[in-house]
């Protein structure tokens, strides 16, 4: 360093004074304060465009059926003040909801005093006494205004009318119904249903604990052999259920007939548990902790022969084993039959609080405003920022074509025969896994779409991400669902070559024609086309199912088992029942658009259909992994996806409010969130 340089201090010291020897410019005078007029709440109503189409008629097409039986039981929830919401309020509006913040003790009671009063106000009237397609979707429907409102509520009633009830009505006999379906329908007992274990949960086949048969006494010794069999998560076994379905292995003459169905009380008529029977609380859990899940140890208990659930099998007082079924794996799919509505009921729930939670988060982007597009201009909507409408709308596609989908898939399992069994085992499979993943996502998007306020468990979004993560393993782990959709398909697909036979059922007669052609350069006319969708759709469908095929065959070439080689090709078989899955959605919509008159209403279910194709394949790597758009064409898909978002803003508000959920259902964020916040009147 040169020694005769200015050192660094003096260096900075001159270039200080520079700048201040040059700043001529004299700095303004400060502009004078103004009082500025503090934000208010402006109702989205009041600032939208009316609707273009009647909301009535949306919501008749997404409810499918029993509009006034909702409407009713909407008003029987809001009339009591069990069911009001402890904290949450806007001005005069009262909400409704649970409160999740009490303990699990105070959860559960409450949704026991709950039950009651709907029971007192025949709620539950006919639901295991009346038989019927249209007694059936009444039922459906009723529940869907349940979950809407606490899903522990739903699950509590759930698994006493359809897993215990269902079990009696469907896998017993006349002597089963005689003693237990009025009491179950009067809450005289309280059911619930041990199947799954420690170690066996999706492994129904696997479970451990054992039913031997006594010909001496007639009676079944059901016995906990191990830890790892006792009955876990068992839902109402903790504090209140009288009676359970316990599946077991059933032995008899040295002979192990498989997992078999058995009723057993598990308390008295005092709630006090029965000797040789121990029962522990499951714990707090993150969510769903107004259901007192349980588990149980069986001690050498003896039921009485006539406990076994025998529609499909029976054992004779000899000890004679007979059943009207002789090939095992049918005997076992017809045992785990009950669980197919509860994997309908949860596919349904989901699409619900999918539309609860999008209306709060529309409402609220509709009414909240950040930033502007120019310096002094006033701050812009949530919703007119295309980021938000890419991050709400297509949801909102979703969701609206889900609803089809659940609907299909209701009327499937009312009017169902014999025949129908695999199909909508594959279908309620399929849309049970696709159907609460969509949810979790849109839960998340719709938490933080509304930001801060979202985590407040009375705006309920955040709240619902807890009490619903458990719908992805519960009734069947997704994974493992999806990978039984493509094991179906690709048994479809031997048989319909080994029998030399078109293919028929479960929407793959697509497969029987030519396969379809894509367009090399893709036009918006063209992406929005139902033809073009669906012939995409299918396109994709095909190719992986031959694919999937294809795998599993040299797998098989190579020496491996069939389950093995199936495993080893799971990549393949997640993207088959995504596609199976993502075309029966579309396919179905497409039927209940072309059922609408043209006019607004088509128009705008046109939008959603297209905005929700152009999602999916934005979205999925699938098309472009396999070669089934080029990237040229899958960009064009992504600048489509923000103009159908574009066209779709002025319906938002119309869609939302087509659910058909009282504003007492929603919650504070979807209107005055000002007020709700105030300190006079906010919820601290």
């Amino acid at each position: 360093m040169d020694p005769t340089s200015p050192s660094p201090a003096v260096r900075r010291a001159a270039a200080i004074a520079r700048h201040l020897a040059g700043a001529t410019t004299p700095i303004p005078a400060s502009t004078p304060l103004e009082p500025s007029c503090c934000l208010s709440y402006v109702p989205p109503e009041s600032t939208e465009r009316p609707a273009a189409f009647a909301p009535g008629d949306l919501r008749l097409l997404l409810d499918g059926h029993d509009l006034p039986a909702r409407d009713w039981l909407f008003r029987v929830m809001e009339e009591s003040p069990l069911f009001r919401s402890p904290s949450a309020r806007t001005g005069s509006r009262v909400f409704v909801g649970p409160d999740l913040n009490d303990g699990k003790e105070g959860q559960r009671e409450a949704t026991m005093r709950r039950i009651a009063y709907l029971k007192q106000r025949g709620v539950f009237r006919g639901w295991l006494t009346e038989d019927g397609a249209d007694a059936e979707l009444r039922k459906l429907a009723l529940l869907d205004c349940i979950a809407i409102y606490d899903h522990s509520l739903a699950i509590k009633i759930g698994v006493h009318f359809f897993l215990w009830g269902s079990a009696i009505k469907f896998l017993g006999t006349k002597r089963h119904h005689d003693k237990w379906l009025v009491a179950t329908e009067n809450y005289d007992i309280m059911g619930c249903f041990a199947m799954t274990e420690l170690g066996h949960g999706s492994n129904v086949r696997g479970i451990e604990t054992i039913a031997t048969y006594d010909s001496e006494t007639r009676e079944f010794i059901i016995n906990t052999p191990c830890e790892s069999a006792q009955k876990y998560w068992i839902g109402g076994a903790a504090n209140h259920a009288t009676h359970t379905i316990v599946f077991c292995q059933l032995h008899i003459n040295g002979r192990n007939e498989g997992v078999h169905a058995f009723v057993a009380q598990i308390r008295d008529e005092d709630g006090t548990v029965l000797p040789n029977i121990r029962i522990a609380d499951c714990g707090h859990k993150i969510g769903l902790n107004g259901v007192d899940n349980g588990r149980i140890w069986f001690q050498n208990i003896r039921v009485p022969r006539e406990n076994l659930l025998n529609l499909v099998a029976d054992v004779l007082p000899d000890g004679q084993y007979v059943s009207m079924i002789d090939d095992p794996d049918q005997r076992f799919a017809a045992f785990l039959s009950p669980l197919t509505l509860g994997r309908v009921n949860i596919a349904v729930d989901s699409v619900y609080i999918s539309k609860v939670s999008l209306a709060i988060a529309v409402r609220y982007s509709l009414s909240r405003r950040a930033f502007s597009f120019t310096p002094d201009g006033p701050e812009t909507l949530l919703l007119d920022y295309p980021s938000h409408q890419r991050r709400l709308l297509p949801l909102l596609a979703k969701v609206c074509l889900m609803s089809s989908a659940v609907n299909f898939m209701k009327n499937m399992y009312v009017k169902r025969t014999p025949e129908m069994s695999k199909a909508i085992h594959i279908y309620s499979s399929a849309l049970k896994a696709t159907l609460t993943w969509q949810n979790m996502i849109t839960l998340q998007e719709c938490r933080e779409a509304c930001g801060g306020q979202g985590l407040k468990t009375e705006n309920r979004v955040g709240i619902f991400k807890a009490e619903f993560d458990v719908q992805s393993t519960f009734e069947g782990d997704n994974n493992v669902l999806m990978q039984q959709v493509s094991k179906a398909l690709y048994a479809e697909f031997l048989g319909a070559q080994k029998k030399k036979k078109p293919f028929k059922g479960l929407g793959l007669e697509h497969l029987n024609g030519s396969s379809p052609v894509i367009p090399d350069k893709l036009t918006s006319s063209i992406l929005r086309s139902s033809k073009f969708q669906m012939d995409l759709f299918c396109l994709r469908e095909r190719d992986l199912l031959k694919q999937f095929a294809e795998e599993v065959s040299l797998q098989l070439a190579q020496g491996e088992s069939r389950e093995k080689a199936l495993m080893l090709s799971y990549q393949l078989a997640e993207d088959l029942a995504r596609a199976f899955t993502e075309r029966t959605i579309l396919q179905i919509f497409l039927e209940d658009e072309m059922n609408v008159p043209s006019g607004s209403l088509k128009e705008v279910l046109g939008l959603l259909r297209s905005l929700y194709v152009m999602v999916n394949i934005d979205e999925s790597t699938s098309f472009l992994r396999y070669g089934h758009l080029s990237r040229d064409n899958v960009a064009l898909v992504r600048k489509e996806v923000l103009k159908l978002c574009s066209e779709l803003r002025p319906h938002a508000l119309a869609v939302v409010s087509s659910f058909g959920i009282p504003d007492a259902f929603l919650s504070p964020l979807a209107f005055d969130w000002i007020e709700a916040n105030a300190l006079s009147t906010g919820s601290h």
